[in-house]
């Protein structure tokens, strides 16, 4: 099937990104020190402006014997509401809470939540399930102890984009297998990339050069994050792999023109085989990272309005049956 064509406005940011990777060396050859600096540099651009928040706070916290920044955004002064924990793409290697920090402020003032930025561990440093681990007891320590927080611990989501959205639904696994499946109430997937595997078809249509993402970089960052042939099968990395009963309801936003599309329909559809609850949202003429776009894309700005009436809904629901 041929390549349906790009958003003009999407496409604008497909070319500056690449026009500012095209000024450094390949990202996939140097240090990975040198990596990051470079990606956040390329980056910066496009999380500048967006909304005024009532309050940012950034924290150090100690989890599982390191120490992680935690940002928080808090678009109002509305006291004791539902928190949204994010957790930013990059293949598991790269991007931060700088990075996404437009973003998060974006479904902040959108949804009145609380939104909570984490910069888990990068990759190869910290192979799985490190950083994992670490969100899971993120997860388990906001909702015991909320950390001098004004939140509602029993109206917790967590959302992610790309390697983020891995994460994501890996915690909500790890933290279901533990036997706290209601910590999570609902999750937000943003293009996720959810097995080292792809199809022949989904790498020759959107996987080649030029590509936002393409097979060569995703290979390239599951080698970063998994130790061995066995984390490959492994279903808290191998999403695809994993039983999904119990998952809390989940919102996967799928860009028409990605490689990992196909993921996220597959997981859908045996979300609700097994009695879950999944919505699949297709954007037409998106690629990879679109929502990245939102300062020139209508479309990113949909996708992100979508997600944040999502999440309103599911929250509110959590609070009526408390009640």
């Amino acid at each position: 099937m041929p390549v349906a064509p790009i958003d003009p406005e999407i496409q604008l940011f497909v070319d500056g990104v690449a026009a500012a990777y095209a000024r450094h060396p390949d990202v996939m050859t140097v240090p990975p020190r040198e990596g990051r600096r470079i990606v956040e540099e390329v980056r910066r651009p496009w999380c500048q402006g967006g909304p005024q928040m009532h309050a940012i706070e950034e924290r150090e916290i100690t989890l599982r014997g390191s120490t992680t920044r935690v940002r928080v955004y808090q678009p109002d002064s509305t006291r004791g509401g539902p928190a949204l924990i994010y957790l930013h793409g990059g293949g598991f290697t790269f991007f931060s809470i700088d990075t996404h920090d437009r973003l998060m402020r974006e479904y902040a003032a959108r949804t009145g939540f609380v939104v909570l930025g984490l910069d888990y561990p990068l990759s190869p440093e910290a192979k799985f399930p490190l950083a994992l681990r670490q969100i899971a007891a993120f997860v388990e320590w906001l909702a015991d102890e909320r950390g001098g927080l004004d939140i509602d611990a029993g109206r917790l989501a967590i959302g992610g984009d790309s390697a983020g959205g891995n994460l994501a639904i890996a915690t909500a696994l790890l933290l279901r297998d533990r036997g706290r499946r209601d910590l999570v109430k609902a999750l937000l997937l943003n293009y996720p990339g959810l097995s080292p595997d792809k199809s022949a078809d989904a790498i020759a249509r959107f996987g080649g050069d030029g590509a936002i993402l393409t097979a060569k970089e995703a290979a390239f960052f599951w080698g970063n994050y998994l130790r061995d042939a066995a984390d490959r099968r492994n279903p808290l990395a191998n999403i695809l792999s994993a039983d999904p009963s119990g998952l809390p309801p989940t919102l996967f936003v799928v860009a028409e023109n990605d490689l990992l599309a196909e993921q996220s329909s597959v997981m859908a559809e045996r979300i609700t085989a097994a009695g879950g609850s999944a919505e699949l949202r297709l954007y037409p003429g998106a690629v990879h990272g679109f929502i990245e776009a939102m300062s020139v894309s209508a479309l990113a700005c949909q996708a992100i309005d979508d997600a944040a009436h999502w999440l309103t809904i599911q929250l509110s629901i959590e609070m009526a049956d408390a009640r």
